[in-house]
C-alpha cells in the first residue's frame, strides 16, 4: 500500500478540533431573550410532574408513591414544592383534640387549628426522622400526663415525604407507618414493649399519603422487603439530564439556572458565559447533548463562580472558567503524583519510537472517597512463542483482573481465531499483561489495545509508541464505546505535553465516543495547531494504518493479516520438518 493511501486513511479517521467540544451555537437573539426568564426546575420534569399530579388528585389511588431521586435536601425541597402546587383543596380544619382528665382520655374532632392534634400542614418533607418525631408520644411529669403530636398528626389529611434511607435504617418505624397509612388509624403504643401505656388512649383516625424518595439501590432494597407494595404503587423519577438538540434547548437550561441564582441570591449570568457553561455542563454529564439538572451540582457551579465575582454585577464566563480550573487544581494531587511517577521513569511509559508487542493503553482510576476520577496510561505488552493456541492473561492468572476484563480477553481471542481461520490449529501461544500494574484491573475498555498488541506480536510489526488506544471490541472486530474518554485522552496528553509535543502524538478512541468528548481547552488548542491528534475508529481494520503504518487487509502481501498468516505458515512448515519427541527418543534408544 502506498504512503499517500495510508495518509488518506489517517485523515479520514482524524477528528477536527471543533468535534472535541459541544458545538451548539451561541443562543440566537430570541434564545437570549428567553434566557432572561426564570424556569422552575420541576417544569423540566414532565414525567415526574405527571405522576405527582395523579398521586395528589386521585382520591382513590394508592396512598403510597416512590420517586427515584437522590436523598438530599435539594431534591426533597423541589419535590415538596411540586407536591404543594398539585394538592387539591381540603377542609379548613382536619384532626382531633385529646383531653386528659385524671386517668381518663377522650378524643373529639378538632374545632380549631389550635387544638393539640389538629393538622398544621398539608405537605412536609424530612431527610431524617425518628419514631418519636414521627408518631409523637405520652409524657409524664410527676403524676400528670400529657400527649404531644408527631409529624403524622400535623400532616393529617396531607402528604408526607420521607427519604428511603430513614425507613430502611429503621424497619420498625417503616412497618408501623405502613400499618397506620393502610388502616387509616393511629394506635398509641408504648415505646417500651415490655411496659404497657399507663393510660388507655383512644385510637385516632388518620388520612395520610406517603412519598418515598430513594435511589436505585434503595428501590432495590424496598423491592426485596415489600415486593407486592413497591410493584403496585405509583412510580416517578427525577431525570438527571436535559437533552439539548438545539440552541432553544440550551436557552431553556439557562433559564433553569436563573431559578437557582434567584434562590441563592446571586447576581445574574452574563450572556457571554454560555460557552463555558456548556463546556462544564457537557463534561459533567459525559455527553455533548446532555445538560445536567442536578440541583446540588448547579448550586456548587454558581456558588463557586460567585467567589470570583468581586465588584462585577454579573457572573461571567471567565469566573466559571477560573472556578473550574481552581477546583481541578485542588482535587488533582493523586493525578499529579501518578504523572510524576511516569515523568520520573518510575513507571515506564514510552512516547517515542516503535516497539513490537507493546502499546499504550488507557484506563480510568476511581479511588474510594476521592472526589473525581482521572485517566491513567498503562503499558500493555504481549509475547508470542511456539505453543498450542493458548492466550494467557497474566493479570487474570494472578487474580489481578476481574470478570469483565476476562470477558474482553475471550472475545478478543474468538475474533483472532475467526479472522485467521486456518485449517490447522494455530501453532503459537501468547501472554498479555499490564506492565507495572499492582492493583486489580477490570472492564473491557482495553480489549482493542490488547488485540492490537497481540496482532503486532504475531506479525512482528512494530507499534508507534506516540499513540495510545482505548476501546472495546466485539467478536466481529467492531469497536464499541467506553467510559471516561475525556479523562483518558487528557492523561496521555499530559504526558506528551510535559515531554514535548511532537505533532505525531495522539489517541485512538471508538467512533461512538465522539458525542462524549468535552476536552480541556489546552487539548483542543493542541489539536487545532496539529500538535496532537485524536482518531475515531469503527473497526479494528481502521486501527493498523494508524498505529502500525500498515493496511489491515489487502490482496498483496503487504498487510497485517497477510503478515500474520505468512508467519503461521512458516511455523507450520517448521513443525513439519521438526522430528517429534517420540521419534527423537526412538532414534536415541536405537543408537544406544
Amino acid at each position: 500500500m502506498t504512503r499517500p493511501d495510508l495518509e488518506s486513511l489517517l485523515i479520514q479517521n482524524k477528528l477536527t478540533w471543533q468535534q472535541l467540544q459541544s458545538q451548539l451555537n451561541r443562543p440566537t437573539l430570541q434564545a437570549n431573550v428567553i434566557a432572561s426568564e426564570c424556569i422552575n426546575p420541576m417544569d423540566l420534569q414532565p414525567r415526574l410532574m405527571s405522576a405527582i399530579r395523579q398521586f395528589c388528585r386521585q382520591r382513590q389511588s394508592s396512598p403510597f408513591m416512590i420517586i427515584n431521586a437522590q436523598e438530599s435536601d435539594d431534591y426533597l425541597s423541589l419535590i415538596t414544592e411540586a407536591v404543594r402546587s398539585c394538592q387539591l383543596p381540603s377542609p379548613e380544619i382536619v384532626g382531633y383534640h385529646y383531653t386528659i382528665n385524671e386517668k381518663s382520655v377522650s378524643c373529639v374532632p378538632a374545632s380549631s387549628k389550635l387544638d393539640n392534634f389538629a393538622a398544621k400542614k398539608r405537605c412536609s418533607c424530612e431527610e431524617w426522622v425518628n419514631a418519636e418525631q414521627l408518631f409523637g408520644g405520652l409524657r409524664q411529669y410527676k403524676q400528670e400526663y400529657s400527649l404531644y403530636p408527631g409529624l403524622i398528626h400535623e400532616l393529617n389529611g396531607g402528604i408526607l415525604i420521607l427519604s428511603g434511607r430513614t425507613l430502611l435504617s429503621q424497619p420498625s418505624l417503616w412497618f408501623r407507618l405502613k400499618q397506620i397509612i393502610t388502616q387509616s388509624s393511629f394506635k398509641w403504643l408504648s415505646p417500651d414493649e415490655k411496659q404497657p401505656l399507663p393510660l388507655y388512649i383512644p385510637d385516632m383516625p388518620i388520612s395520610l399519603k406517603l412519598i418515598i424518595v430513594t435511589d436505585y439501590y434503595g428501590l432495590a432494597e424496598f423491592q426485596e422487603i415489600e415486593p407486592e407494595l413497591i410493584n403496585s404503587i405509583l412510580y416517578g423519577e427525577f431525570e438527571s439530564e436535559l437533552i439539548a438538540k438545539n440552541d432553544t434547548d440550551f436557552a431553556l437550561w439557562l433559564n433553569h439556572l436563573n431559578y437557582y441564582t434567584e434562590q441563592l441570591q446571586l447576581v445574574s449570568i452574563n450572556n457571554n458565559a454560555d460557552r463555558e457553561l456548556l463546556l462544564q455542563a457537557t463534561r459533567f454529564s459525559g455527553d455533548q447533548f446532555y445538560l445536567p439538572l442536578s440541583p446540588s451540582w448547579i448550586k456548587q457551579l454558581l456558588n463557586s463562580a460567585s467567589y470570583y465575582q468581586q465588584d462585577e454585577n454579573e457572573l461571567s464566563g471567565e469566573m466559571f472558567r477560573q472556578a473550574a480550573v481552581e477546583k481541578q487544581w485542588r482535587e488533582n494531587y493523586l493525578q499529579t503524583c501518578s504523572l510524576n511517577e511516569i515523568l520520573n521513569n518510575q513507571i515506564y511509559i514510552n512516547t517515542e519510537g516503535k516497539r513490537i508487542g507493546i502499546i499504550n493503553g488507557l484506563s480510568v482510576l476511581e479511588y474510594p472517597g476521592h472526589p473525581r476520577s482521572f485517566g491513567e496510561v498503562s503499558r500493555i505488552s504481549c509475547v508470542v512463542y511456539m505453543g498450542d493456541n493458548e492466550v494467557t492473561d497474566i493479570d487474570r492468572k494472578v487474580d489481578l483482573a476481574g470478570n469483565l476484563h476476562a470477558k474482553g480477553m475471550m472475545i478478543m481471542q474468538a475474533f483472532i481465531a475467526s479472522e485467521l481461520a486456518t485449517e490447522h490449529q494455530l501453532p503459537f501461544s501468547a501472554s498479555l499483561t499490564f506492565e507495572q500494574s499492582y492493583s486489580e484491573v477490570d472492564g473491557d475498555s482495553a480489549s482493542l489495545a490488547e488485540l492490537c498488541v497481540l496482532m503486532s506480536a504475531l506479525a512482528q510489526c512494530p507499534i508507534n509508541q506516540q499513540i495510545a488506544v482505548t476501546g472495546s471490541v466485539d467478536q466481529n472486530g467492531y469497536v464499541q464505546p467506553v467510559g471516561g474518554v475525556n479523562e483518558k485522552i487528557e492523561a496521555f496528553f499530559d504526558i506528551c505535553d510535559n515531554r514535548g509535543l511532537t505533532g505525531a502524538q495522539g489517541v485512538i478512541i471508538p467512533d461512538a465516543n465522539r458525542r462524549h468528548l468535552s476536552l480541556r481547552q489546552d487539548v483542543v488548542d493542541a489539536v487545532k495547531q496539529n500538535k496532537f491528534h485524536i482518531w475515531a475508529v469503527r473497526h479494528i481494520s481502521e486501527v493498523s494504518p494508524i498505529v502500525m503504518n500498515i493496511k489491515y487487509r489487502s490482496t498483496d502481501s503487504n498487510s497485517l493479516i497477510c503478515m500474520i498468516k505468512e508467519r503461521i505458515d512458516s511455523l507450520l512448515q517448521e513443525n513439519k520438518h521438526t522430528p517429534s519427541l517420540m521419534f527423537r527418543l526412538f532414534n536415541w534408544f536405537s543408537r544406544s
